[in-house]
């Protein structure tokens, strides 16, 4: 699916989980920035193929069979099965802690020195407390042990050779455009006229425009240290309330807000758990991250002076003018 054909002995940059959205738009940057041969590797094809990538199938579960041409310069490791909760649990460990192992062995193959990795802030586990990177992991999930103990797979990869360089950013919820997540849904309600805050208006969510994250990941990139470890998040403290606000004000001064009272989020996630097991898309868990806050602090962002004070809004205003919230 590649648009260009530049020599096998040219650097190769490789993007396991190319196909997702932040691998989308870190190819598009690479591409931009001037990277020669940028190879996508993910078991399903792009939805949005950026032109000059060479796009592969491939199964992280099982590299053995897998090789390129050429030496290979960093290889990015953005693949996982991340949905909480949707999958079963074994898939989690075998996509997530498999995926490091057979990635990891990829890299010895290959001689590969140079590893970013994308893990995630569930290793923290839930909690209203804030959490920094010196915050003890705790991880309850199964997403969130699979990322942690891909993350130690990671860091023993690192461990075995003075030469190699590992980064690591723990993002929080991730939006812009091609997202359809959260942050999506959110403006389609309010595109609409509305909102409902499920059970409270102060949930913390912790969060960061996909731009920006790579701009963060290509700083810490940058740094000289061999081993780099930091939440990806803006360093405001921004509750559902401050976030809808902020559409509201960019986009939809409109809208109008409503609140659900919290003990009908928990009687509607109590009612909701027979239906879980019958595999509809409905989940007691998912009810209940509604109102759970994800107060995550960027420590070595700030310390670094690469944190984006006041984000935000400007962030909400890119995406409108990238594709109006899509």
């Amino acid at each position: 699916m590649s648009s260009v054909n530049p020599p096998d002995t040219a650097p190769v940059i490789i993007v396991f989980g190319g196909a997702g959205f932040i691998g989308h738009h870190l190819m598009k940057r690479l591409v931009a920035e001037g990277a020669a041969r940028v190879i996508s590797v993910d078991i399903r094809a792009p939805k949005f193929p950026v032109p000059g990538v060479d796009y592969r199938s491939g199964d992280v579960r099982d590299l053995s069979g897998f090789a390129v041409d050429g030496p290979v310069s960093t290889i990015y490791n953005l693949a996982a099965v991340h949905t909480t909760p949707g999958h079963p649990t074994h898939e989690y460990y075998e996509a997530n802690v498999l995926g490091a192992t057979e990635i990891t062995a990829f890299a010895r193959r290959h001689a590969v020195n140079d590893i970013v990795f994308t893990s995630s802030i569930s290793v923290y586990g839930p909690g209203e407390s804030q959490k920094t990177e010196e915050t003890p992991v705790a991880p309850e999930s199964a997403y969130g042990w699979s990322k942690y103990l891909a993350e130690r797979i990671h860091r023993a990869w690192l461990a075995e050779d003075d030469a190699r360089r590992l980064t690591i950013v723990r993002p929080a919820v991730v939006f812009g455009p091609h997202e359809g997540g959260n942050f999506t849904r959110m403006a389609r309600l309010l595109k609409k006229g509305f909102f409902i805050y499920p059970g409270r208006t102060d949930t913390i969510k912790a969060c960061i425009y996909v731009e920006d994250l790579l701009d963060a990941v290509a700083f810490a990139h940058r740094n000289n240290a061999r081993f780099t470890l930091f939440n990806g998040c803006y360093p405001d403290r921004y509750t559902i309330s401050q976030i809808v606000q902020a559409f509201r004000a960019a986009s939809f001064p409109r809208a109008r807000t409503f609140t659900i009272p919290l003990w009908v989020v928990k009687t509607a996630a109590s009612l909701l758990r027979p239906l879980s097991a019958l595999g509809l898309g409905i989940h007691p868990d998912r009810v209940m991250k509604l109102v759970r806050s994800t107060d995550i602090h960027p420590g070595w962002l700030l310390q670094q002076g690469a944190a984006k004070t006041g984000g935000l809004p400007d962030a909400l205003a890119r995406w409108a003018r990238a594709n109006n919230y899509e």
